[in-house]
């Protein structure tokens, strides 16, 4: 278990932790000392050899009085990403044995909560059987912010028809908005911008909180320099604005922050010091 809000268990699904892009393309407004900022600030996130940011893709399991709720389902096997040959047609049981290790299988799930609907988020939504993708959770609810679907089903891709749509034809498919709730722990809070769509996740219970960032931070570093824009932002101006009201949120607060791609262990507080936010494990 990672750790413990009030009376709900939090548990890390880790599929990846490698090498995957440079911080310089990844940040393309930083500067030339990107990598060193971000190394400065995530010491060890650098690959030598490579120069590139090594990203977790992770999702949290979440264990309620009432629901066991995964956040995010990471990139899947046997999925279509040929611009991420790391991603692409993968075959490994690492995602499975986490959720294992959690004493979960995927018929215990009960909700599949995707923060938004980029492939690294919603691999595990389906797996193929006998040819066909079909909801791997077959006793969940999927939960997907309803912009994100929208935009989606207009600009069909791989990603679409292979973790998203099966799950609509499956009739397991809700469409939410922020605001919404599930149960008593868990609210959908608004950070547009990297997709229109995009949400955080909120945990309370037994006057603790929670956020699980999802894609509005993407580092540490980001805590520091929220105005660094985002490579995959789809509106960058729009996340760096999310970004500052989140980190906003969560300094005031001071709540735990678990970052969905931080550097492992990826659990920790944002404290405001000076106008200026920092990142404390």
């Amino acid at each position: 278990m990672l750790c413990k809000i009030g009376d709900v268990e939090v548990w890390r699904i880790l599929e990846i932790c490698e090498p995957f892009v440079t911080p310089e393309e990844l940040y393309p407004t930083a500067g030339p000392d990107v990598a060193a900022i971000v190394e400065s600030h995530a010491p060890g996130s650098i690959c030598p050899q490579s120069g590139r940011l090594i990203l977790p893709i992770q999702g949290f399991l979440l264990k309620t009085p009432t629901h066991i709720i995964l956040v995010d389902s990471c990139v899947g096997n046997d999925k279509t990403v040929p611009r991420t040959p790391n991603w692409h047609q993968r075959s490994d049981n690492r995602f499975e044995h986490s959720l294992k290790a959690a004493d979960v299988s995927f018929v215990d799930i009960d909700y599949v909560l995707c923060t938004h609907l980029h492939t690294d988020h919603v691999g595990w939504n389906t797996q193929l059987v006998d040819g066909r993708w079909v909801p791997t959770f077959p006793n969940a609810r999927y939960l997907m912010p309803a912009a994100d679907e929208e935009f989606h089903r207009s600009h069909v891709a791989d990603m679409y028809n292979e973790s998203v749509l099966p799950v609509v034809e499956a009739g397991q498919a809700d469409l939410v908005h922020a605001g919404h709730m599930l149960g008593d722990h868990v609210t959908l809070i608004p950070t547009p911008g990297h997709t229109p769509g995009h949400v955080s996740i909120l945990l309370k219970s037994a006057n603790n909180e929670a956020v699980i960032t999802g894609d509005a931070i993407h580092s540490t570093a980001q805590c520091w320099h929220p105005d660094w824009h985002f490579k995959y932002d789809a509106d960058p101006q729009m996340a760096v604005t999310s970004r500052i009201q989140l980190l906003e949120r969560v300094s005031e607060a001071n709540c735990i922050v678990l970052g969905s791609h931080f550097s492992l262990p990826s659990i920790g507080r944002v404290v405001a010091k000076k106008g200026v936010f920092c990142w404390h494990e």
